[in-house]
């Protein structure tokens, strides 16, 4: 049976090392750089970038570069969504043409403007289509090809042992699965034994997601899924720490740098903030850390009066915002170890 020490080895990936077995997933708008920076530095074995189109990406448009540049981590991995082969390939090569380590195909995402593209979770529904886009992929780039996906579209097409068959054939290194169809997006719970079929239709790593938040979910889902390693979402909204808290739990060590202190949380959440201006810019900046500002609120700082979390998400002068978050996450802040995975 499957130990939660399991997760503290190293893995694999078509020759790239993982320092350990639990992943940040790539979530669209949230895992951008100053995000995976924070994870990695937690101690989470493996961050990816938030999801590319690889078409607009293929064409230049604006704002894809800061998706895939390189931002000086050990393992450098781009996740790429898209539904035509020539713009896969091209984004691959494009992708690792600027430091990827590994480039990961999204098969999984269940969002309507993806799905309605014939992308994402979508080409679940189309096996053959699925896999010349990993043909194009593993044919364009040396480096490791990894898929996301999950279990199906629906409950009458479970078919992620099949996709996971087809794609370890056609040179794919890995593969992750979320325990949940399209159509059921984010509504019940995951399911970690379906996880297993695809364990057992494959030789290369498969990497179980969906509902771990803490150390004790994390060795649930690798009893029940047979997974070599775990990956984690939505639980890291207002928590940056908490794969690398559930990858400190499997080594019997102390997490890497989570805030402690009232004055701790503080500073860290005004460096996040502060960070994003700096990648984004102010105007763009602004937009892009209010949801992670509200996580932050709705996390540590729940007792936040309704004025104070106007302030803070609706404020265009950054200036105004630090001042609100410093008084705000200074009074009777609820503190990350009681209230994360960690």
């Amino acid at each position: 049976m499957a130990e939660l020490t399991t997760l503290a080895s190293p893995l694999d990936v078509g020759g790239v090392r993982i320092r350990n077995r639990v992943f940040l997933a790539p979530m669209s708008g949230i895992t951008d750089e100053p995000f995976r920076h924070r994870a990695h530095a937690h101690g989470a074995g493996l961050v990816v970038s938030e999801m590319v189109a690889s078409g607009e990406l293929a064409k230049g448009r604006t704002g894809c570069d800061l998706r895939i540049r390189h931002s000086g981590l050990p393992v450098h991995m781009v996740q790429l969504a898209g539904r035509e082969a020539v713009h896969m390939g091209e984004g691959a090569r494009i992708a690792a043409g600027e430091g990827a380590d590994i480039i990961d195909i999204n098969m999984g995402c269940p969002a309507k403007k993806v799905t309605g593209g014939c992308a994402g979770s979508a080409l679940m529904r189309d096996l053959d289509h699925a896999l010349s886009l990993i043909e194009a992929v593993v044919g364009a780039v040396s480096v490791p090809v990894t898929v996301k996906m999950r279990l199906g579209w629906d409950e009458g097409a479970l078919n992620a042992p099949m996709l996971a068959r087809r794609a370890e054939q056609a040179g794919v290194r890995m593969v992750t699965v979320h325990g949940r169809t399209r159509c059921q997006f984010y509504q019940g719970k995951a399911d970690w034994r379906a996880i297993a079929r695809v364990k057992e239709a494959v030789s290369i790593p498969v990497v179980a997601n969906g509902d771990v938040r803490s150390p004790e979910e994390a060795k649930t889902i690798l009893q029940q899924s047979g997974a070599d390693a775990v990956m984690i979402g939505r639980a890291h909204f207002g928590a940056p720490w908490v794969a690398g808290g559930i990858a400190a739990a499997a080594a019997g060590t102390n997490t890497q740098g989570i805030p402690q202190t009232p004055q701790e949380l503080t500073d860290y959440v005004v460096s996040h903030y502060e960070d994003m201006l700096s990648l984004y810019g102010i105007e763009s900046g602004l937009r892009q850390a209010r949801k992670h500002l509200g996580w932050y609120l709705d996390r540590h700082a729940p007792l936040a009066s309704a004025g104070q979390r106007k302030r803070i998400l609706t404020s265009f002068d950054p200036a105004e915002v630090v001042v609100e978050l410093r008084q705000t996450f200074s009074e009777g802040t609820a503190m990350p170890g009681m209230r994360s995975a960690a």
